[in-house]
């Protein structure tokens, strides 16, 4: 078990947008199948979003339809598992930029938004709540402020933050204790070691990252063709510089039949060992629709990596076509506002 401010989860989580519509259809019944069975082998920190899922049908904000997935497993597993859910990206829109998100940060839309993730989820309290984007129409102080309340409240156990900068996450922990940030990072992606890694080890907060494996990229496991249908296959890493990046991906195969493990269980395994180098609890969250990749996954806790392997994977971000950034705006990330 890792500790995140005062809440104990397991060594990995599971990321729940795996089990969205994100990358085609599933049903609610092989998502909670899913879930289950990472459960049973002990994946315990679930992570959702209330803007994760398809949205009904006239429905405005937030989908809150992958919340509404685990609804039933949680209401005979509460007691079994970590719950994290974030608010705070209410809808898309398109513009000059490009694709981007909607978010709030007011006050009153963190106390609705945190009413209406317990009805979706079916619990009294939610284990960790993010702020899934700052909303920078709001100082983040404000908005944290209001998610502090919640806290006093019962309605939610620890506060967390996400795709947030060094001074924002510090302005944030100064109006209440932050638990978590939880931003991409991975062998490919790691811009947050610039300064919102140290930050974090300086205020002892936790990080969660998320799309630790590139977004599947990173496994070897995916084709052109398992990305053409989705976003992935629009972003520059995986469309454009899809040939370019399998210089990457070859270093972590290289590894991995060193080490004789997966790719999965060999970029986990890095992480692991890049937070305990930055002395930051780091809680991964994978997510897959093949439970018997989960459990797999766990294996990264037993690979050991030698100072040479670790240091021929630090290699691989100089080697990666594109960002990380999924949008047209560069600030959706934090590495766009620092």
């Amino acid at each position: 078990m890792t500790r995140l401010g005062e809440l104990e989860v397991s060594a990995i989580g599971f990321g729940a947008m795996a089990v969205s519509n994100i990358y085609g259809d599933i049903s609610d019944e092989q998502a909670r199948a899913t879930v289950n069975a990472c459960i049973d082998a002990g994946i315990t920190f679930l992570d959702t979003a209330d803007v994760y899922g398809s949205p009904r049908d006239g429905a405005e904000g937030p989908a809150g339809t992958n919340e509404e997935m685990l609804a039933p497993l949680l209401a005979e597993r509460r007691d079994e598992v970590q719950l994290a859910t974030k608010f705070g990206i209410t809808a898309i829109r398109t513009g000059e930029a490009g694709k981007a998100k909607r978010t709030d940060g007011r006050p009153e839309y963190v106390r609705s938004a945190c009413e209406a993730s317990l009805r979706r989820l079916g619990v009294e309290t939610i284990d960790l709540y993010y702020l899934h984007r700052p909303d920078h129409d709001v100082p983040i102080a404000e908005t944290v402020g209001a998610m502090a309340d919640l806290v006093s409240q019962g309605k939610v156990r620890q506060l967390g933050l996400s795709e947030v900068t060094a001074e924002e996450l510090r302005s944030a922990h100064a109006t209440h204790p932050i638990a978590a940030v939880q931003s991409e990072w991975s062998v490919w992606s790691r811009d947050v070691e610039a300064r919102v890694l140290p930050t974090c080890a300086e205020l002892g907060i936790g990080f969660v990252p998320y799309s630790p494996l590139g977004r599947g990229f990173l496994t070897g496991t995916l084709t052109r063709d398992d990305v053409a249908g989705d976003f992935r296959g629009q972003t520059e890493r995986m469309g454009e510089g899809w040939d370019d990046n399998q210089r990457a991906l070859a270093i972590v195969t290289e590894v991995a039949e060193q080490v004789d493990a997966t790719n999965a269980q060999v970029v986990l395994a890095w992480l692991l060992a890049k937070g305990d180098q930055f002395g930051v609890a780091t809680v991964p969250i994978p997510g897959s629709r093949r439970p018997e990749r989960m459990i797999e996954n766990l294996g990264c806790v037993d690979v050991r990596l030698s100072a040479e392997q670790f240091d021929r994977l630090d290699q691989i971000a100089g080697a990666v076509r594109g960002d990380r950034n999924i949008t047209g705006d560069p600030k959706w990330i934090s590495s766009g506002r620092e």
